[in-house]
């Protein structure tokens, strides 16, 4: 399939993980893993960590559809959900609304400064709901790499594991994170987080996601973080996660749901032209 016209896009960001925002309620889209890699580069395309494609629901408000910069799709995207959650809002002129996605579903709703709330759903801990390769203990892995050992590991929507560590400005990130995504531990890969705990209610937080690399924020990996640093009691069940790109707070509550609150920014909106496809 092609495209014959301009294709409008919305570029945003949740504390700096940006997004390019393309509407599908209309038309389908020729979303190839080429396609996607092709617009997401950041040197001849308009550059991305995540493209979310904004589809219709039989029963949300809308479906949002992720892919990850090398093309690969995937469940879910706290920090998207956001910014899909503030566009849904400003659209429909309400306060709260429904979001689908393969991660399951998720409810947006405004909060105070403009910020956005995200209900992220339940934890799930199951070393088969990770998944892992083999059983083990979700709440402390028998597992290390480099050094770095028996992190926690839970399911968010996207699989997660979490490392504990006394400064997480020292990890040498971009060196270690790409080879935890590929351990044969984790058959669908994993996304790689090493917390720091700062207070019981403070926690620095470094990620590396899977399919992307280094990014400045991950809403998910937020989750993942709290959830996992108070599983272990090492932090309260809310808490401000601090990531390269500013803050989130999450709340882990007491009837088993996660609720994240940040901001969700435009940038800037945009067209793709025809002949970008054909190229």
């Amino acid at each position: 399939m092609s495209i014959e016209a301009p294709l409008s896009f919305i570029k945003m960001h949740g504390l700096g993980n940006d997004f390019v925002v393309l509407d599908a309620r209309a038309r389908p889209l020729p979303l190839s893993r080429e396609n996607v890699r092709k617009l997401g580069n950041r040197r001849s395309g308009v550059g991305f960590d995540q493209l979310i494609t904004i589809e219709k629901s039989p029963k949300a408000d809308a479906f949002m559809r992720i892919h990850n910069a090398d093309g690969g799709e995937v469940e879910s995207c706290g920090n998207a959900a956001r910014c899909i959650g503030a566009l849904l809002m400003r659209e429909k002129d309400r306060d709260a609304v429904s979001i689908d996605t393969l991660g399951g579903w998720l409810n947006a709703t405004g909060a105070a400064k403009g910020l956005v709330t995200v209900d992220m759903g339940q934890p799930r801990f199951g070393w088969q709901e990770i998944p892992l390769s083999r059983a083990m203990d979700t709440l402390a892995l028998d597992y290390s790499f480099a050094g770095y050992s028996e992190p926690g590991a839970v399911n968010v929507g996207n699989p997660h594991v979490v490392f504990f560590v006394d400064d997480a400005e020292a990890v040498p990130l971009a060196e270690i994170g790409p080879r935890i995504e590929h351990d044969p531990l984790f058959p669908q890969r994993i996304n790689v987080e090493f917390a720091q705990v700062l207070a019981p209610d403070r926690i620095r937080m470094r990620v590396w996601e899977r399919g992307v690399g280094i990014t400045q924020a991950c809403g998910t990996g937020a989750c993942a973080t709290l959830v996992a640093t108070a599983r272990r009691g090492l932090c309260a069940r809310k808490a401000e996660i601090i990531l390269d790109g500013g803050p989130l707070t999450i709340e882990w509550t007491a009837d088993d749901r996660m609720l994240m609150t940040g901001p969700a920014t435009e940038s800037y909106r945009g067209e793709i032209p025809p002949a970008f496809w054909r190229d």
